[in-house]
């Protein structure tokens, strides 16, 4: 059949089991918009305020569903605009395809109106990335882009496709999508049989699980791992989630805010098994002191992390969930009771002490968050204190229900997020943790919020300063808080307000129920501003590049 560009986008998309784009239109864009007005029956188009945004509501909703988030945008400032949210995509592994407009073809490179080179922009940034001059080529970049987002490594893809394109006509032949096969474990036979014999000769194994794990969508392969070998789980940030927080071998998050026992773990075991992670700084440290008394295999579908931050000493490559299935047939039931009590000792050792301040807590505030959500339930975070706070406090019992910033530590990436969740992801209730600094970036997403009548609850721990900052400034910088303190006279509840969304200032702590049965009782979005100590900090720490034995619990006066 005969269809237009634009409508080969539509029937590209839908092929593909897209039900939900997130973008912005302009004049780039117009042919693709007026076709998905055509569409709008079978593809539900959600128009965020800015780009950006956009850009992180398809991750947030590709990492709450497991499916390829779609972002779309007109050329120029509208492409640019999702430049942020696609390097967050592409370090957390995260399938996502953008389709920007562009300028005609014979356009291209005359500096005209709202063009800019954007394939050559993300680049660096991408899986992927194409402009489409043929009109024949678009079912195909298309398909190709679905394909490598969701292959190996996930990630996101880029199609620039110019207007001119989008008006042109040629046949289209629809097609079922072909079934991503996992990719092969192309270890040998030998090194496996190793690996095995390193597992089932390990006294104090660790796992230490990253977001792989989730993003394979092997977590229950893990579960059954780490309980063969009873061996305890220390999970990164991104990795949160892969085994519930109230299971026995969950130790919690591992890292530079991570607890003493995990950090005590890695330094006294004497096997590190890395599935899906890939020892970023934040947890490694010193990278050459890192487990350097363990042997450590590590588990990965990217064979260029091998070796890439922390030597190794075997390794497996492939997908994880199939090399989980593999070792789970050949390990050897074990028993490691001595090992997980001195673990248990160690979690009662080095605590932050609760810091007694005339403010409420922002810990009892994300006990009150543990108490109201249920296990499907979704938390999604910005970057900054506390988004440490909720790795270290809030209960994390279901892969994808946790979604943060990890490798790009996005400040402004949380609601977009969080508004990409709730619509993947209607059943659950989504709440967002933010901090007032991230909330400032991204605040006009409320607009979304209000449009669409999602319930996400915001739930924003206002300290007045930039948390995190300030807490390295009193650490390391001599107490000299430049800029770190901005003094902003901004009244979250009237901002909320005026873009039609409901919201509540809470300073008290004995007034936390009262607000958040309010809150979540009004069936749409809410927003909370919590009012939080300017001195709260995230404690314990590892500084950077130190090792558990430097870990700081308390701050200097």
């Amino acid at each position: 059949m005969q269809l237009t560009g634009a409508e080969i986008i539509c029937e590209c998309l839908i092929e593909q089991g897209v039900d939900t784009v997130f973008g912005y239109p302009g004049g780039a864009a117009l042919n693709t918009y007026d076709a998905l007005y055509k569409y709008s029956d079978k593809i539900n188009h959600i128009l965020t305020a800015h780009e950006q945004g956009a850009a992180h509501a398809a991750d947030g909703y590709a990492r709450a569903t497991g499916k390829v988030g779609v972002c779309m945008t007109t050329s120029g400032p509208g492409a640019t605009n999702t430049v942020t949210g696609i390097a967050t995509a592409n370090i957390d592994s995260i399938p996502m395809v953008v389709i920007t407009g562009n300028v005609n073809v014979n356009l291209l490179g005359r500096d005209s109106f709202q063009e800019v080179d954007i394939v050559d922009i993300v680049k660096p940034i991408t899986k992927g990335c194409y402009l489409v001059k043929r009109i024949e080529d678009l079912a195909p970049a298309i398909r190709t882009a679905f394909a490598l987002a969701q292959d190996g490594r996930k990630g996101p893809v880029l199609i620039d496709v110019p207007k001119d394109i989008t008006a042109q006509m040629t046949d289209y032949k629809p097609l079922v999508p072909p079934t991503i096969a996992p990719h092969e474990v192309t270890s040998s036979a030998e090194e496996i049989t190793k690996v095995v014999e390193l597992i089932n000769n390990a006294r104090y194994p660790i796992i230490y699980a990253g977001g792989g794990v989730i993003s394979a969508d092997a977590s229950e392969q893990l579960l059954e791992f780490a309980e063969k070998i009873d061996a305890p789980v220390c999970c990164s940030l991104m990795g949160l989630g892969c085994i519930p927080a109230s299971h026995r071998l969950n130790m919690g998050n591992l890292g530079m805010h991570g607890t003493y026992a995990t950090g005590m773990a890695t330094e006294k075991c004497d096997l590190i098994i890395a599935c899906g992670a890939r020892f970023s700084d934040r947890v490694a440290g010193n990278p050459d002191k890192f487990g350097s008394q363990a042997t450590i295999i590590h588990i990965d579908i990217d064979e260029n992390e091998i070796d890439k931050n922390v030597k190794t000493d075997n390794h497996i490559v492939g997908d994880m969930k199939s090399v989980l299935e593999i070792l789970n047939n050949y390990v050897e039931k074990q028993n490691h009771t001595q090992w997980l009590v001195q673990l248990e000792i160690w979690k009662g050792e080095h605590q932050a002490p609760r810091e007694k301040l005339d403010y409420m807590s922002a810990l009892d505030v994300l006990l009150k968050i543990n108490e109201v959500k249920r296990p499907e339930d979704i938390i999604s975070t910005d970057v900054g204190q506390h988004q440490m706070w909720v790795a270290q406090f809030s209960e994390i019992e279901r892969p994808r229900t946790l979604l943060t910033s990890g490798g790009m530590g996005t400040m402004g990436f949380g609601l977009g997020a969080a508004i990409g969740a709730q619509c993947g992801c209607p059943k659950s209730k989504v709440f967002l943790v933010t901090g007032d600094g991230s909330f400032h970036m991204n605040l006009n997403e409320l607009v979304t919020l209000k449009s669409y009548n999602l319930p996400v609850i915001v739930v924003v721990l206002n300290n007045g300063v930039l948390g995190m900052v300030r807490q390295w400034q009193k650490l390391f910088y001599g107490s000299r808080f430049s800029q770190t303190d901005p003094k902003r006279a901004t009244d979250f509840v009237k901002v909320a307000e005026g873009f039609g969304v409901p919201a509540f200032k809470l300073d008290k702590t004995e007034d936390i129920d009262e607000v958040f049965e309010k809150a979540m009782g009004l069936g749409g979005p809410a927003v909370i501003d919590c009012i939080i100590s300017p001195d709260a900090n995230v404690l314990p720490m590892i500084p950077p590049g130190k090792t558990v034995k430097e870990i700081v619990t308390e701050m200097p006066k």
